[in-house]
């Protein structure tokens, strides 16, 4: 088995001729063709998602393990 990695440019006639190493013996052969297409472009930033401001914390508000969750740790 032999792997040939290029990069090849698609026309608009989306036609692709590989020109192989002439040790590949005239037989049918398995091909595989990957196509790794780019990544779309994105123009957004973290301002662009959507918030809900609900307003300043409670006065006193604790997060601590022990009130959240009580004697029995669950």
């Amino acid at each position: 088995m032999k792997t040939i990695e290029t990069t090849a440019v698609i026309g608009e006639d989306r036609i692709l001729q590989v020109q192989l190493p002439p040790d590949i013996t005239p037989a049918p052969h398995q091909v595989a063709v990957v196509i790794d297409e780019p990544a779309a472009a994105t123009s957004k930033s973290l301002d662009d998602f959507p918030t809900i401001d609900v307003g300043p914390w409670p006065a006193g508000l604790s997060l601590r393990r022990e009130e959240i969750y009580g004697d029995d740790g669950r």
